[in-house]
């Protein structure tokens, strides 16, 4: 059994920490970062991504794509308490001569492909999965895709090829908090019903609480465990913003740094919480 008392207090410490690495870069996308921080912990502290942090190289490990790159304020948070590189790293983020951009970059240990460039992750993925079952490798494919980037044909066209191909090795989990950069994302298209459209494309799909971190690494192992089958969709149900209030599900918090009071209110809420789950 997995404690999820540490599993909690772990996303609110990633959340601080997207938080913090973001002030001192003076820039990044602190909501997009936090709606899919459960859904980080029970990838990367649940037991579900087999890594090796001092061997990023690792054959036998399992690939993760951020396909909603412009989120990567989490992940760099992980991968640094995880071990990947050294902490220090995130406060010289997206500064001059840093190991950390503001996208994720193969030159990161522990970043799998470029991405941030939108609708790209899942043809990335789906290409890896491909390659790992004909060399009948025992490695997964996991890629978290925005809900908004869910708009490009290009997610479809690799969904499309994904579910011919029966990879049952490739995991995608869609961050369904429904905004985009600047409005709700059913102002834009329409993606309901999507985990219809998912099944389809030939695709198992579940729709689940993206923040209930238990039941996230339940039916994350369960994808990943299947020994044949169809490729998996997890649309995870989310709240941009998650875990500071005046930011949640808000389409004003995209782009937008808080300020004075803001970060004062923001650190006392996520540090309470922290405190509150010792």
């Amino acid at each position: 059994m997995h404690n999820i008392g540490f599993l909690t207090r772990k996303a609110a410490e990633l959340r601080l920490a997207a938080l913090e690495t973001a002030l001192c870069g003076k820039k990044g996308h602190i909501p997009p970062a936090y709606s899919w921080a459960d859904v980080a912990t029970a990838l990367f502290y649940g037991g579900v991504l087999r890594l090796r942090p001092e061997e990023p190289r690792w054959e036998g490990r399992d690939r993760f794509i951020l396909s909603k790159g412009h989120a990567c304020l989490t992940l760099y948070a992980a991968l640094a308490d995880r071990g990947f590189f050294p902490p220090e790293e995130l406060s010289r983020f997206a500064g001059a001569g840093s190991l950390l951009p503001g996208h994720p970059d193969t030159e990161i240990p522990g970043i799998e492909a470029c991405s941030g460039s939108l609708g790209h992750g899942l043809g990335l993925g789906t290409g890896m999965a491909l390659a790992g079952r004909l060399d009948k490798a025992p490695w997964r494919v996991f890629v978290v895709l925005g809900d908004g980037e869910c708009n490009e044909g290009s997610i479809w066209e690799a969904a499309m090829l994904a579910g011919h191909q029966k990879l049952h090795n490739l995991v995608a989990i869609v961050d369904r908090n429904r905004l985009g950069a600047t409005d709700f994302t059913d102002n834009y298209l329409t993606l309901e019903p999507l985990s219809e459209r998912f099944r389809a494309f030939g695709w198992e799909a579940v729709d689940t609480d993206g923040h209930d971190i238990s039941g996230l690494i339940e039916t994350l192992t369960r994808a990943r465990d299947r020994e044949q089958g169809k490729p998996f969709a997890i649309i995870a149900h989310t709240t941009k913003g998650k875990g500071v209030p005046f930011m949640e599900n808000s389409p004003l918090w995209h782009h937008r740094m808080p300020k004075g009071d803001e970060i004062t209110t923001a650190r006392e809420i996520l540090r309470a919480r922290i405190a509150e789950l010792a």
